[in-house]
């Protein structure tokens, strides 16, 4: 790696979107006990924000509705996770990686199955290497995100993608459009190993992305072979996904392990008069209207 010259003091401000499993199927398991997965995903315009500035030691802040959750788990944090292997890998290189002040603000609902921890970790990685002035090989940055975890990769993305494997196969989907989109949680956990443990057909068939008449009906097509598992365990996801389709969703589906559920809508507009209406009648529950990103070249963020 060549000596690069580090950035003026200035924050380096990286968003991290919500990713939003559109599908998932359950196609196999390995010998070592991972799932095998076939997922659409996209990302969603609304999420966490993470802030980077150089510091004299390593600091790390947390903010938003959903930090108080985050507060006793700083050490198992993928945030501090990224920086540390990051730097690293950059160290090894004969790169320089000074101490960072970090901030993370937490609009998110943890352990929701929209890929939180994941996206934080993407966005420290693309944070970090902005700030630091370092660039890194595809192949290392790749195996960097692999090593945090397995949506990693899908994150670092931020683009609407399908993705095999347990997730690090990834191949973009450009042609998708963006959706109108309402997130709906009801703030209770779905532990994901007990719903993969409770899963009785592992080998289902792989998706099937032959285009219907429109991106919706072909989402439609498609599951979520987690989400009757899920509904066993947490009844409030089926009682979500039946508010959602009554504010007029014309697509709802739990998205990951739980406990998400999104809500297609014709327009932003519809889906915020949603959320108002869902506000009012659950108003302990998490609602957020939004719009996912497009596929196409320009679709990343940060």
């Amino acid at each position: 790696m060549p000596a690069t010259r580090l950035r003026d003091d200035v924050a380096v401000i990286e968003d991290a979107p919500a990713k939003i499993n559109l599908a998932l199927h359950v196609t196999g398991q390995r010998s070592d006990g991972y799932h095998l997965l076939d997922m659409l995903v996209t990302f969603t315009r609304h999420g966490d924000r993470l802030e980077f500035r150089l510091a004299e030691e390593d600091e790390f802040a947390i903010s938003g509705r959903f930090a108080e959750a985050l507060v006793d788990d700083r050490d198992d944090n993928l945030v501090l996770k990224a920086r540390d292997i990051l730097r690293d890998t950059i160290t090894r290189e004969g790169g320089f990686a000074p101490a960072v002040r970090i901030h993370l603000q937490k609009n998110l609902p943890i352990a929701s199955g929209i890929g939180g921890g994941s996206a934080d970790a993407a966005a420290t990685l693309r944070g970090l290497m902005r700030l630091w002035n370092v660039s890194l090989s595809n192949a290392t940055i790749e195996a960097i995100a692999v090593r945090i975890g397995a949506d990693v990769p899908m994150c670092l993305a931020s683009r609407p993608l399908i993705a095999r494997g347990i997730g690090e196969e990834i191949t973009p989907v450009d042609d998708m459009p963006a959706f109108a989109m309402l997130l709906a949680n009801p703030l209770k956990g779905v532990s994901t190993p007990e719903v993969f443990r409770k899963l009785a057909i592992k080998t289902n068939p792989p998706l099937d992305m032959t285009p219907r008449s429109t991106w919706v009906e072909t989402i439609g097509s498609m599951r979520n072979d987690l989400e009757p598992v899920a509904r066993d365990l947490l009844p409030e996801i089926t009682e979500i996904l039946a508010m959602l389709k009554k504010q007029g969703a014309s697509l709802v589906r739990m998205s990951g392990s739980g406990a998400t559920c999104y809500g297609i809508f014709d327009t932003l507009a519809a889906a915020e008069d949603a959320v108002a209406a869902l506000h009012s009648e659950r108003p302990d529950w998490y609602f957020e209207a939004t719009e996912t990103i497009a596929g196409g070249l320009d679709a990343k963020t940060g």
